[in-house]
C-alpha cells in the first residue's frame, strides 16, 4: 500500500547495519531491502530473497516455552522433550510464532518502515558521516524492486546532505533505476559474469538487462560507478572473464572494481529459513585461495583499474 505522502511511503527492510565500512566510502548505515529477482547459489543473505516477511529460527535461543506451537494454527510446530521441530511444508507463513516468541528464537525477517522512520534511524549517525565521508547505502535483496521507497528515502538523505550509495543487481526496468539515480551519488553495480548464458545458468536470469542498465547509467548520468564482483571459483574467475570485466569497467567509466571472494558464512541461515543450501551447485563451491584472488586482481589492474578485495 502506497501513501500519497512521500514520507509515509513504506519499504520492507530485513536489516539495518550501522557503522558499515564495506558498502561505500566512509562509515555508513546500510539498509537491506527484501526481495530479489536473482537466485544466486552463493547468496549469503537468503533472508533477502523473498519479497514477503518470513520467519527465521534459532535453535540455541529456544527456551521450550511452547508458545510458538500454541500460536501456530497450521500445526507446523511441535515439541518432543522440549526440542522444537518445524514442518516447513505445513507452515503458512502467518508469522504468529515469531510474534509470541519471548527469547527471539523465532524472528520475523522483514519489517515495513516508512521513509520518515528509516531516515530517522540513518540520521542518528550524521556526525559519523560528516567526519568519515560516509553516508547511507541501500542494498538487498534488490532495492530497486521497491524503487519508490528508495527514491524518496534518498531524496530525503540528499536534502540532509548525506552521501547516498545504491547496491544493485540492476535487474529491473531502466525507469525504476533512473528515478532513483537522480538522488544517488554512487552505484555499487553487482556484476556476476560477463557471459549471458553462464550468468543465467547460475542466477536464473541473463545479464543483458543488467549490462544495458549499466551502459545507460554510465551514459545518461554523472553518478559515480563501482563494480562489485563476487569471486566464485570455477564460475567467473577465468582470465578471459576478468579481461572482459576490465573492458566493461573501462567502457562504463567505473572508478573501481571490488573483488568479493566467495564464502559460506551464510550457509546456516538456509535451514533456519526452511530453505535448502546447495541449490544449483553451491554445496560444491570452494572459497578462492589467495593465489586465485591475486591472479584476478593482476589482470584487472593491468588495465589501469583500481581494485580492492573484500570491500
Amino acid at each position: 500500500m502506497i501513501s500519497d505522502s512521500a514520507d509515509e511511503q513504506r519499504g520492507l527492510i530485513f536489516n539495518i547495519q550501522k557503522f558499515s565500512i564495506q558498502d561505500g566510502p566512509g562509515i555508513r548505515t546500510t539498509l537491506f531491502m527484501k526481495g530479489c529477482p536473482l537466485n544466486c547459489p552463493w547468496c549469503s543473505n537468503p533472508e533477502g530473497m523473498s519479497s514477503e516477511p518470513e520467519i527465521m529460527v534459532g535453535e540455541r535461543k529456544c527456551i521450550g516455552c511452547k508458545r510458538c506451537a500454541e500460536a501456530c494454527s497450521a500445526g507446523a510446530i511441535s515439541f518432543d522433550n522440549d526440542i522444537r521441530t518445524i514442518d516447513w511444508k505445513l507452515c503458512t507463513n502467518c508469522l504468529e510464532c515469531g510474534k509470541v516468541c519471548p527469547s527471539h528464537a523465532i524472528q520475523v525477517m522483514g519489517e515495513y518502515k516508512t521513509v520518515n522512520e528509516a531516515f530517522k534511524i540513518a540520521a542518528r549517525d550524521r556526525d559519523f558521516y560528516n567526519t568519515s565521508g560516509g553516508g547511507v547505502t541501500i542494498s538487498g535483496g534488490e532495492p530497486l524492486l521497491q524503487c519508490e521507497f528508495v527514491r524518496d528515502l534518498f531524496k530525503k538523505c540528499k536534502d540532509a546532505g548525506f552521501h547516498t550509495a545504491l547496491d544493485t543487481t540492476a535487474y529491473c526496468p531502466w525507469e525504476s533505476m533512473e528515478q532513483v539515480l537522480k538522488y544517488t551519488d554512487l552505484i555499487l553495480f553487482d556484476i556476476k559474469h560477463t557471459d549471458s548464458e553462464k550468468h543465467k545458468e547460475k542466477t536464473g536470469v541473463s545479464n543483458e538487462l543488467i549490462l544495458e542498465n549499466l551502459d545507460k547509467a554510465s551514459n545518461a548520468t554523472t553518478t559515480k560507478i563501482w563494480l562489485r564482483i563476487p569471486l566464485i571459483p570455477g564460475f567467473n574467475d577465468s582470465e578471459s572473464n576478468m579481461q572482459k570485466t576490465a573492458e566493461l569497467a573501462s567502457r562504463t567509466r567505473a572508478e573501481k572494481i571490488s573483488l568479493l571472494p566467495y564464502h559460506d558464512w551464510g550457509k546456516g541461515k538456509y535451514s533456519s529459513l526452511g530453505k535448502q543450501y546447495g541449490h544449483n551447485g553451491a554445496d560444491g563451491m570452494l572459497e578462492p585461495d589467495s593465489d586465485m584472488v591475486k591472479k584476478c586482481r593482476v589482470v584487472l589492474e593491468s588495465h589501469g583499474l583500481e581494485v580492492t578485495v573484500g570491500k
